[in-house]
């Protein structure tokens, strides 16, 4: 398992289309944003705006990680290593993940450059660092939870490409990431609650703010590890069936 996220994590810091998804595009937007909806505000509501709009992108961007994801599992499948893979000793448990743990760090560090990004540019306040830094390792889970199990159920990379835009953006329109949830309907209030984008963009801001209670911390981080932990089980149930697709 060592050698594979080694290997991983050399292929993907080699990857500048990732470095495209994962940095240069979510800067872009949050810029654009700032740019559109703060100019001309005056300096406390321009800080809020801020302070909704980085965290906000943040938590819509770690989802692309996805299409990285499935590319790979998929390219493994086709070219035979997984089947190679799956006659070793090796687990199928450990080679999820050798695969996933990678991806996991790189969306950390994402996470780590755009709230550096909000922090030197914008004066981003991270009042409550320690929740951040928890914060940030669950969300960077739950994302690359979710690129496990969309990896191991899609049948080609243009079905992945599509579901990821799905998840990521209509996660972040549905979960109120791009405006105040209370300016959405009744109906799509309701469904936010359901979404982790919600949770995980609510308590990343609030900890940004230095706002965020012990009770609310908890509430956000268990739930976004628990959709984490649900691609990983998932992932699990559907690796044998994604198995009898490889070839040998």
């Amino acid at each position: 398992m060592t050698a594979m996220f080694k290997f991983e994590m050399k292929k993907n810091l080699q990857d500048r289309g990732l470095l495209f998804w994962m940095i240069i595009l979510p800067i872009a937007f949050i810029v654009l944003a700032v740019s559109v909806f703060a100019s001309g505000e005056d300096g406390t509501m321009k800080q809020q705006m801020i302070l909704s709009i980085v965290p906000g992108y943040v938590v819509t961007f770690v989802f692309f990680i996805m299409i990285s994801m499935v590319t790979a599992f998929l390219k493994d499948r086709d070219l035979g290593m997984t089947a190679r893979i799956a006659s070793t000793p090796l687990s199928p448990q450990l080679y999820l993940l050798g695969k996933w743990i990678p991806y996991m760090f790189i969306v950390w560090i994402q996470i780590i450059i755009l709230i550096a990004f909000g922090k030197v540019v914008y004066d981003l306040p991270i009042v409550q660092p320690l929740f951040v830094f928890f914060l940030s390792i669950a969300l960077s889970f739950m994302a690359t939870g979710f690129g496990l199990v969309l990896s191991l159920f899609v049948k080609t990379e243009n079905m992945g490409i599509a579901l990821t835009q799905v998840i990521a953006l209509g996660g972040a329109m549905l979960g109120g990431l791009w405006m105040p949830l209370d300016l959405l309907p009744d109906i799509i209030q309701k469904i936010a609650h359901l979404l982790p984008q919600y949770y995980a963009h609510q308590a990343l801001q609030d900890a940004l703010n230095g706002t965020l209670t012990y009770k609310a911390f908890f509430q956000g981080l268990f739930t976004i590890l628990a959709y984490g932990c649900a691609g990983f089980i998932l992932g699990i149930i559907r690796y044998p069936h994604f198995l009898k697709q490889a070839r040998g």
